[in-house]
């Protein structure tokens, strides 16, 4: 079994086991429907998964809260960053862009891009946030040129970013490639449903501290 496919498959099983359970009671009160999890590259177990809570804080998004707790667990024993891999169902923000890199994790994927948040979501701040404060146009740029661009660099000197689609179709084995595939298919299709549990809870005037609804 390739290394691609063991981390494939760890990520899928944390996102399943592990992250969507703290996620659906989160969004039943109100939070995004963000959420992540640290695992150990050696043995790609999961140390830890959290979730968003933006009822308690906004800038507690999935990522952060994740960070914030895996640095309260006990130093004996925890693993370092640079031996662990990070995992956002969805692309992280700028916020926890930087709390990846601020913590020192060298390694993350996601499930979802910023498009998918924007258009499957209606989620569309990460994507809004970074082109207004990050996006500086260079001399010469039009509209089309400046939107082309990157909104950050996937591999640099702090981390390597892939998305958990890129991942899966760099395995050789075509049979385990489509049968991943499937899999991510099935997972996505999980936040669907707690993407209307989100939504009907906006309608419903649900408590959120955060600025972004």
């Amino acid at each position: 079994m390739s290394q691609a496919q063991k981390i494939a498959e760890a990520l899928l099983a944390a996102t399943e086991d592990s992250i969507v359970p703290l996620t659906a009671k989160q969004v039943a009160q109100g939070s995004k429907l963000f959420g992540a999890a640290i695992l150990d590259k050696a043995s790609l177990s999961t140390v830890l998964a959290e979730t968003n809570n933006e009822r308690e804080s906004p800038l507690l998004h999935g990522e952060i809260n994740c960070i914030q707790q895996f640095f309260k667990l006990p130093k004996e024993g925890r693993p370092e960053t640079k031996d662990c891999i990070f995992f956002a169902t969805h692309e992280p923000c700028s916020l926890c862009l930087s709390g990846i890199t601020w913590s020192g994790f060298n390694e993350f994927y996601y499930m979802f891009t910023y498009e998918d948040s924007r258009d499957l979501f209606a989620i569309p701040y990460d994507i809004q946030i970074l082109q207004a404060v990050y996006q500086v146009p260079s001399e010469g740029d039009t509209e089309e040129t400046l939107a082309a661009k990157p909104l950050y660099n996937r591999k640099n000197k702090f981390f390597t970013a892939r998305s958990l689609a890129q991942l899966i179709d760099s395995i050789e084995d075509e049979t385990c490639k489509t049968k991943l595939t499937t899999e991510l298919q099935r997972v996505k299709q999980i936040y669907n449903q707690l993407s209307d549990t989100y939504q009907e809870g906006k309608k419903s005037g649900a408590e959120s501290s955060s600025f972004f609804k």
